[in-house]
């Protein structure tokens, strides 16, 4: 029987308009897409194969605990 899991996913877009998508649970695991959906759709792959490379959620090496925004003068 399979569960589903929320991951928290950082989107981005940059300059030429390309989604950049990141889940902060796994280091390294950053995809793209050049629509949302697509973008979404990719780092649901790239989060089950971090999955899959882990026996256990429990042994991840970060643990989300969420995001602030930070005004710095420059």
């Amino acid at each position: 029987m399979s569960r589903s899991t929320h991951f928290p996913v950082i989107i981005e877009q940059d300059k030429n308009g390309v989604y950049i998508v990141s889940c902060p649970m796994f280091q390294g695991c950053h995809s793209y897409g050049y629509t949302m959906e697509e973008a979404m759709e990719n780092i649901r792959e790239a989060i089950q194969a971090c999955r899959d490379e882990m026996a256990d959620i429990s042994e991840a090496s970060t643990r989300f605990i969420g995001l602030r925004d930070l005004e710095v003068t420059l």
